[in-house]
């Protein structure tokens, strides 16, 4: 068994969609639209990887502020340290909140964490030959 795909709730579907294109190499299918619900999709696939559906629908409002429980953060995996800290990098300097900077973690990743336009956290990891 896998996971087939993960969603996220937002108000700014098409900024979000762009992002994680642009960011993470993410391939978008078409809009799917359900006037009678007011709710429109995205799904945005990573290779043979899990996929992520963006969703909005009228009746839902933006996220708690603190963390709760539930939904934490998303990893993409990347091919070594130098793509963590590449890809950190860019996200920097077009404007995106770094949240944790590269660094290596207790239990031997090599990663850093960067908010999304919405501020669902992404980690940007790499497993360090473990």
């Amino acid at each position: 068994m896998k996971i087939a795909h993960l969603a996220l709730w937002t108000l700014h579907l098409e900024e979000l969609r762009t992002f994680y294109i642009r960011y993470f190499d993410g391939v978008s299918n078409d809009k799917y639209t359900n006037p009678a619900k007011g709710f429109e999709s995205y799904f945005i696939r990573f290779g043979e990887g899990c996929a992520l559906e963006l969703m909005r629908r009228s009746d839902i409002s933006r996220k708690a502020e603190r963390p709760h429980t539930g939904y934490c953060h998303m990893a993409f995996e990347c091919a070594g340290r130098e793509e963590v800290d590449t890809r950190t990098e860019r996200l920097r300097n077009d404007g995106y909140r770094i949240v944790g900077e590269p660094r290596t973690t207790g239990d031997g990743f090599y990663e850093s964490v960067i908010a999304d336009p919405d501020g669902n956290l992404i980690e940007l990891t790499y497993d360090n030959g473990r």
